[in-house]
């Protein structure tokens, strides 16, 4: 069965046609976003994390039917405004904290929530927000220092 949908998409109407099976990743990608993305379809690595309604949210599990009149934010809506990366994003490349990248932007999408909810966390608060997020490269040491970073910087603009 297939319904029409309306939904805000990086602060922009979006209007789409969607199987009541397919999740929002599908939809993202027939909108041509492509950062966040499914990799376990289970909702257990982190890698299709997105915000509706400015709540993180594991997009390979969350219904597109459901994103009907939400607000949809992705990674690509960071630098959108301007044309600087987000401080965690800069953080990231300066800190090595990646090797394939493949979950990256879920990472930094939770690491802004993190830093959102907790503007100087401690390690444990890193570990514990961001264990839903999972690397398969190993990058975690780099990821942490990357948080880390990325928390001094914004603190030092405020």
């Amino acid at each position: 069965m297939n319904i029409d949908i309306e939904f805000e998409l990086n602060g922009r109407p979006e209007r789409r046609h969607v199987d009541v099976r397919d999740n929002a990743i599908d939809v993202l990608g027939r909108c041509g976003l492509k950062a966040a993305r499914e990799s376990c379809g289970q909702g257990l690595c982190g890698c299709c994390t997105l915000y509706v309604d400015g709540a993180p949210v594991s997009g390979c599990l969350y219904p597109a039917w459901k994103l009907q009149d939400k607000r949809v934010e992705t990674l690509e809506a960071l630098n959108e405004a301007n044309s600087e990366l987000d401080p965690v994003q800069q953080a990231f490349i300066e800190c090595g904290a990646f090797q394939c990248g493949f979950c990256t932007p879920g990472f930094v999408m939770m690491t802004r929530k993190l830093l959102e909810a907790h503007p100087r966390p401690t390690d444990a608060q890193i570990e514990h927000y961001l264990a839903g997020n999972l690397c398969r490269c190993g990058t975690y040491p780099e990821i942490i220092a990357a948080v880390r970073l990325a928390a001094e910087r914004i603190a030092a603009r405020n």
